[in-house]
């Protein structure tokens, strides 16, 4: 059915009145983007489990919807996505490209491509060029088989084919590293800054092709050579004058908006995103796609305060919502039946075989000629194979300047999907993750009496982290050495990924140019740490993990074993403001409670979650008081090997002239009956209980060891330590009773996996926080009044080799 578009109307009278919505301009649109995102966010999901990145699904996702699968139906395609309405579909699709682009431009720091080294630049150097000279051999030979792709002018018909296989997809290229926990190593760091200097040389050969190809065709209307030189000339002084004139306002836009202002006036919000609009028509003006103008402008905006601000307000909206229709757009162009005999697959084959072996290939050799092992030369080419948006734009301009004809276009667009897909599976088949620095540790540790890696979500951690430290490391004695950790939860969200640095001397491995509360943490973690190695004997060492709360236990666990950590800390996900106001509390969220329970599950060390109740005063006020506030601690010891653990923690604390540690034992009576001490117990729905061990101990032995340990203990530290017995049958409120007082500020509790009798009756509770234990979860409770601080600490002992690997099922809090 002919359709006349200027009849089309936006919205329907409803079908009350016998209309019907899809042949109406919005309401069609609704449909089409409900259909694509519910089909791409399907896909990912059955594609999460190989570890394959969004931009995956949301390809395969366009090409089901196209000609290709449901295209077929003719019925579907003429009432779902009818010749009308594709630019409706388009022109939508390309606001979202415009300003994902403009995140792209935003998060892309030039000066990192300066910093990153001749290495960097040599190995995107290769990576570029011998592709694309592959990419002109392709082409000729393309143009010789194809029918109807000869039509097309040598110059612009090469410029494409070189462009589409030598480009390497940054943003996804960062995703796949931070999937693989690569981000922080040396493949990743020159990965990222050469994929960054790749991706700025894209653009312009990108900028040429366009310039050159006009409108494609040879058999149409005669272009003068002058129109090209033209264009090329009239972007070159677009780029200049945002670099000259518009980039001085940007810098004076953003330090107005500084976080030194209270709010971000939202009038220059809306200037900026007006501003991105108006910078594509303009490149659009000149005959260059308006998404060059996009991607300039994002350079000119500096980093800090008012660029995260900017992907804060529109980044979901963009890459949730307008992004997938691009996809889509580009699905339903996609015709895979046109590939069709053995040549043409043939041909599939000889254009994949070309971009990966040029990519890897040139990427592999120069690599090992920069003095990088075969391993992580042939991991780095593998990474820069990496394809996504970036090609399937060059693929679109390709096609609407009628440069690429329908086969060529789908051959591309499958070389794209396959060399992305492949990537991640092959690094994770080529990488072996095992660190050859494992064998050098062993003489470094030998250098300190005291290891710990200690991790932090936020600045709110410091002060207790450090007072925490400084308590268990004896004066003018032990040597300390401690790994800080900043935890960063890697989300779908783009600018979750952080851009990778050179490694600096005070042990930051990469800081973010474009979250500004990830750079503030840093400088204030480093100020704070700083201050405190040079006050003695400790040696600081600060990194950070970026990864999927799922996956962040291996991380830590990782850096532990490879340093030989005896103990991790790690904070708990709840922290109390203020020890005056115990309602006021911070939860981190839910995800972080995992992240501590699979560590505990997981570590081959000793673990303790610190419970913060304002222990070590307020830093911000203050930073130099965390070391010096003097310490009541309380050891609760019930017996085991957890208990074990607190008590040799405790005598490191005691050495501490500013810490006084009391050693409090509880007894059983012999006539003791279980009693709910008081304690108003919650009937168990099931979901969540206490876990012990199931390795078999002997009690008998057991017993001797807690005797041996606490005689041990008080032979070493007579007159040093207060020594308590604690005999009551309600040792419920005994507990309490501490915890209420006041009288300390830190209590050491063990995990209790091998629970006395005692410790075994407070299981019946319903527990709030069940990996803490009985005791810990006791003290931890938020509605007991509690006011001191409380380390839970578990020991990992050969035992605990056969303890039962499932995890404790968890409660939402």
């Amino acid at each position: 059915m002919t359709v006349n578009i200027t009849s089309i109307k936006t919205a329907s009278d409803g079908v009350w009145q016998g209309d019907n919505p899809l042949d109406y301009a919005f309401p069609l649109l609704i449909v089409q983007t409900a259909l694509v995102l519910a089909l791409s966010r399907f896909l990912a999901f059955l594609l999460k489990p190989l570890r394959q990145p969004k931009v995956i699904a949301e390809i395969v996702g366009g090409i089901l919807l196209g000609p290709s699968a449901l295209g077929r139906n003719h019925e579907y395609m003429h009432r779902v996505f009818p010749k009308w309405s594709m630019p409706i579909l388009e022109s939508v699709a390309s606001i979202g490209l415009l300003f994902f682009l403009f995140l792209v431009g935003l998060e892309l720091d030039l000066s990192s491509i300066r910093r990153s080294g001749k290495r960097a630049f040599a190995i995107a150097a290769a990576g570029i060029s011998v592709p694309f000279i592959l990419g002109i051999g392709v082409a000729f030979v393309l143009r010789k088989t194809i029918e109807g792709a000869d039509k097309v002018g040598y110059a612009q018909y090469l410029v494409f084919m070189g462009v589409a296989l030598s480009i390497t997809a940054f943003p996804v290229l960062a995703r796949i590293l931070a999937e693989l926990k690569l981000l922080t190593t040396r493949v990743g760091e020159t990965a990222m800054a050469a994929a960054a200097f790749n991706d700025v040389v894209a653009w312009i050969l990108l900028a040429l092709a366009v310039a050159l190809a006009g409108n494609g065709d040879e058999g149409g209307p005669h272009k003068s050579p002058l129109v090209s030189v033209w264009v090329l000339l009239s972007g070159c002084a677009f780029v200049i004058f945002m670099m000259v004139v518009i980039r001085p306002v940007m810098n004076w836009v953003a330090h107005r908006c500084s976080p030194e202002h209270d709010t971000v006036d939202e009038a220059y919000i809306c200037l900026t995103l007006a501003t991105v609009m108006v910078s594509g028509f303009i490149t659009d003006l000149i005959g260059i796609h308006s998404i060059f103008g996009a991607f300039i402008f994002g350079l000119t905006i500096p980093n800090g305060n008012f660029a995260e601000k900017l992907i804060q307000r529109i980044e979901d909206f963009v890459t949730g919502l307008l992004l997938p229709l691009y996809f889509a757009s580009s699905g339903l162009k996609t015709d895979v039946t046109k590939i069709s005999g053995g040549k043409a697959w043939g041909l599939l084959a000889m254009v994949i075989s070309a971009a990966c072996g040029g990519k890897i290939l040139g990427t592999f050799v120069v690599a090992v000629l920069c003095m990088m092992s075969p391993r992580e030369s042939i991991t780095l080419g593998l990474l820069m194979n990496t394809k996504g948006l970036v090609e399937l734009i060059v693929l679109n301009i390709g096609k609407e300047k009628k440069v690429l004809n329908d086969e060529v276009f789908a051959i591309l667009v499958l070389m794209a999907l396959f060399t992305t897909f492949i990537t991640t599976p092959a690094v994770m088949a080529v990488n072996n993750r095992a660190r050859s620095s494992g064998s050098r540790s062993s003489s470094a540790r030998k250098k300190f009496d005291l290891r710990i890696l200690a991790c932090v979500h936020g600045p709110g951690n410091i002060s207790s982290l450090i007072s925490l430290i400084e308590s268990t490391r004896p004066v003018n004695k032990a040597q300390l050495k401690l790994y800080i950790m900043h935890l960063v939860e890697l989300t779908e969200r783009s600018s979750s990924i952080v851009m990778v640095q050179r490694f600096r001397k005070n042990g930051l491995p990469f800081v973010s140019r474009f979250n500004y509360r990830v750079r503030a943490f840093h400088e204030r973690v480093a100020v704070a740490f700083r201050a405190y190695g040079q006050m003695g004997q400790v040696v600081v060492r600060t990194t950070t993990a970026i990864s999927a709360l799922s996956t962040m236990h291996e991380d830590i666990c990782h850096v532990a074993k490879e340093k030989g950590v005896p103990m991790i800390i790690l904070p708990f996900h709840k922290r109390w403001i203020n020890s005056d106001s115990p309602d006021v509390i911070e939860n981190v969220g839910h995800g972080w409670r995992g992240v501590n329970q699979r560590v505990l599950n997981n570590a081959e060390c000793s673990v303790a979650i610190l419970v913060d109740r304002g222990l070590g005063g307020d830093y911000q006020q203050n930073p130099g008081a965390a070391t010096t506030i003097a310490q009541k601690t309380c050891v609760m010891f019930f017996g085991g090997p957890d208990d074990r653990e607190c008590l040799n923690l405790g005598g490191r604390m005691v050495e501490h002239p500013a810490v006084s540690v009391t050693v409090l034992r509880f007894v059983e009576e012999s006539r003791a009956e279980h009693d709910g001490g008081g304690l108003k117990l919650a009937l168990s729905k099931g979901r969540e209980k206490y876990t012990f061990s199931t390795a078999i101990i002997n009690p008998e032995k057991e017993k001797e060891l807690d005797e041996k340990a606490l005689d041990d203990f008080q032979r070493k530290w007579e007159g040093m330590v207060e020594y308590k017995e604690s005999k009551g049958a309600n040792i419920v409120e005994s507990i309490l009773a501490i915890g209420k007082s006041g009288e300390y500020d830190l209590i050491v509790v063990g995990k209790a996996r091998f629970p006395t009798a005692m410790v075994a009756r407070l299981s019946d509770r319903h527990p709030e926080h069940a990996e803490l234990g009985p005791v810990g979860d006791l003290l931890a409770s938020a509605n007991q009044d509690i006011v001191s601080s409380v380390l839970v600490v578990q020991q990992r002992e050969k035992a605990d080799s056969n303890e039962g690997q499932n995890e404790e099922a968890v409660n939402e809090v």
